[in-house]
């Protein structure tokens, strides 16, 4: 669900599902993030510049990130973050990155339970009726069902059904716009969810 100050904000089913061409929102992302990250990176889609550390079992060389799930009304929250993970995973990681489950060494499954949004900041909308105010700075709280899964193994790498991201931004919209996806702190949003996701399941194991 959303709540924004105790109440909940209806928004648009979320899509799932596949596209007119048969290939899954996950595999559409995947392929987004690889085109972008040929601009720093030489290795090939899926790959980090530079090995970063990281405490997962020296097996696992390959990671599928398959779209999260969205159990909140938030219209297509979970594409932005998923996109935002896998971007996160190629250049901060040495992992290869797919979508497919069977195809990793290990599977990343999230699911986004909750997004609040507390008003934090607010300012006059106009100058000739300065009562009326909107919210311009806002607590963002998004919580996950985060686990990571050696396939050949079974074994859970690291699991969370309370992992919480929470951080402060300014939007230019109201808040109904922003998580309509019609507002730029929303990229912001997703681009620090994942590197707190990816830094949690990578150094956390």
């Amino acid at each position: 669900m959303i709540a924004w100050r105790g109440r909940l904000t209806n928004l648009p089913a979320t899509r799932t599902g596949k596209n007119r061409g048969g290939l899954s929102y996950a595999a559409m992302l995947l392929a987004r993030v690889c085109l972008a990250a040929l601009t720093v990176s030489a290795a090939g889609c899926g790959y980090h510049v530079a090995g970063t550390s990281s405490a997962l079992p020296k097996n696992i060389h390959t990671i599928a990130v398959p779209a999260l799930e969205n159990k909140t009304t938030s219209y297509r929250i979970e594409q932005r973050l998923t996109a935002a993970t896998i971007h996160e995973f190629v250049i901060k990681t040495p992992y290869k990155i797919v979508s497919d489950p069977a195809n990793g060494d290990a599977v990343l499954r999230g699911k986004v339970i909750s997004v609040e949004a507390v008003p934090l900041l607010y300012s006059s909308t106009t100058t000739a009726n300065p009562t009326t105010s909107r919210a311009t700075t806002m607590l963002v709280i998004v919580k996950c069902e985060v686990s990571l899964e050696d396939r050949a193994t079974g074994k859970i790498l690291y699991h969370t059904d309370n992992f919480l991201f929470r951080n402060e931004y300014e939007i230019s919209t109201d808040v109904a716009s922003f998580f309509e996806e019609a507002d730029p702190a929303l990229d912001r949003l997703a681009q620090d969810f994942a590197a707190r996701l990816v830094a949690a399941v990578t150094e956390n194991y």
